[in-house]
């Protein structure tokens, strides 16, 4: 019996201006993962809008089971039992466990009606197979984003899914959630469904894929087995050279404390936090979800102000309760999410780079010529790939929109700079330019803190770490004590 499930032939679509898919092949076997990985804008999202039906290609086949299939919408695709779980859920908050699962088919009885007590029956089936243990009635929006997760593959189950295609399904669980993840991938790979994996976490791919599929520029580059599926040759066919050190070499670090905290207690945080923050420094802060990097960020900014404690900026107190105040000490802020807090799309480069110097100067007028010789010193300084300074900031790739979130802090001339999630969905070739760029920046004399959910990240780029579990400061650990393991055993409630 022939292997192949689904056959994706010479796909290729244009939009206005750009060829996204340049005749495309792209296979996937029964009860394999196969992994489908490139940078951004390599057109990963349009071949499977195209399988989903979002789409339709310009030309190229599509081939389920044998037979031609045609996929002119988003029903046709789900009636061939493709199912596409993105990576922001599809879930009604709202409703409880067993009706997300059926919701929009719902299994009835004689005359149509929905009987509960089979919708139930079947739910449970459905949770026991995906590893939900949580009662059935439990409301979606009490679960945390794993268990979400999970409730959006019994949903795809319920529709007889057999193709299951996951996008950056690990971008917001806790490395715990991610095993559980995988656990249930693993489990219906031996029940014979197929999956599409897709993710920048290449660690991932490798732990968990069969096989990998690569595009570049909108072609397919290459196919590596579990054999030879190692970082190297992945970003190789990615970015089409070798990237020869992917984090820079560590920094001296700096000696003079340019931030220090003590007994700083920020909002929904258990313990206090005491920590210093020097001069030329990166300082790694590392945790799972939920232990509280984003909330002593948030305080830090006076975004949440401290309930109580003390913040020293050069040896000076800040009374820090608003992110005015914060930027009045010279402390900037790139947040988690660049899109809805880091920059605004809809704005250009320029009005995006000028907002936060505009804003806390207390100017009443605009100066344009300021504004564009400062947006052209930073496109320049932190090399920002676009048209000119007036491209809209919507069209441009990831690491260069993360680059103009930089920029907009940085035309400040900061003391301190704090990174949260920085690289977030960002891909490998970015990524580097990204950690470059923030090693030196600190050579420079900028204090930074990084906050990360990627530990390789951590460890290769930060010359200290701040570990934190459950709301409290579980440790400090020098560059010669950051291991992995040491990391998360502090992560999970070891002692020092």
């Amino acid at each position: 019996m022939n292997d192949i499930l689904l056959t994706m032939k010479g796909i290729t679509k244009r939009f206005p201006g750009v060829l996204a898919l340049d005749h495309v092949d792209f296979e996937l076997r029964r009860g394999e993962i196969c992994g489908l990985i490139g940078e951004n804008g390599t057109g990963k999202s349009t071949l499977i809008r195209i399988l989903a039906g979002v789409y339709q290609a310009d030309e190229g086949e599509i081939i389920l089971d044998n037979v031609p299939a045609a996929i002119n919408s988003v029903q046709d695709s789900l009636s061939l039992g493709i199912s596409v779980i993105h990576q922001e859920l599809n879930l009604a908050e709202n409703l409880d466990i067993a009706s997300n699962i059926f919701l929009g088919h719902e299994p009835v009885g004689a005359f149509g009606v929905v009987r509960n007590s089979n919708l139930m029956a079947k739910a449970a089936s459905l949770a026991s197979t995906v590893g939900l243990s949580e009662r059935l009635t439990t409301p979606v929006e009490r679960l945390s984003p794993g268990r979400q997760q999970l409730v959006e593959i019994a949903k795809a189950l319920s529709m007889s899914a057999r193709i299951l295609v996951l996008d950056e399904p690990t971008s917001s669980l806790s490395p715990r959630e991610a095993e559980t993840l995988f656990s249930v991938m693993r489990r219906l790979k031996q029940q014979g469904v197929s999956m599409i994996y897709i993710s920048h976490r290449l660690s991932e791919v490798q732990e968990i894929c069969d096989r990998v599929i690569v595009l570049r520029d909108g072609r397919r580059v290459g196919e590596l087995g579990r054999d030879c599926m190692n970082r190297d040759a992945m970003i190789r066919l990615m970015v089409g050279r070798d990237i020869t050190r992917f984090f820079p070499e560590v920094g001296r670090g700096g000696a003079v404390p340019r931030l220090v905290v003590r007994n700083l207690q920020p909002p929904n945080c258990l313990g206090a936090f005491n920590f210093s923050l020097n001069q030329g420094e990166i300082l790694g802060v590392a945790g799972l979800v939920g232990s509280g990097r984003t909330e002593l960020a948030r305080c830090l900014f006076g975004i949440e102000p401290a309930l109580s404690g003390e913040i020293y900026v050069d040896g000076e107190p800040a009374r820090i309760l608003s992110p005015l105040d914060a930027v009045k000490f010279g402390i900037g802020m790139v947040p988690e999410d660049r899109k809805y807090l880091g920059v605004i799309l809809e704005m250009a480069i320029s009005e995006n780079i000028s907002l936060p110097n505009f804003c806390y100067s207390g100017a009443v007028w605009l100066d344009k010529k300021h504004e564009e010789r400062l947006a052209e010193s930073q496109m320049k300084a932190l090399s920002i790939r676009a048209t000119s300074i007036y491209q809209t900031v919507e069209f441009l790739s990831g690491g260069n929109q993360q680059k103009v979130a930089l920029a907009k802090w940085l035309a400040l001339k900061p003391r301190v700079l704090i990174l949260d999630e920085p690289t977030r969905g960002i891909d490998v070739g970015s990524k580097s330019e990204i950690y470059g760029l923030i090693r030196k920046l600190a050579d420079a004399g900028l204090a930074v803190m990084m906050i990360s959910s990627e530990l390789e990240e951590i460890l290769g780029l930060s010359d200290r770490v701040l570990v934190l579990h459950e709301g409290r400061q579980a440790g400090v650990l020098s560059h010669s004590e950051m291991t992995e393991e040491r990391i998360m055993h502090l992560a999970t409630g070891g002692q020092v």
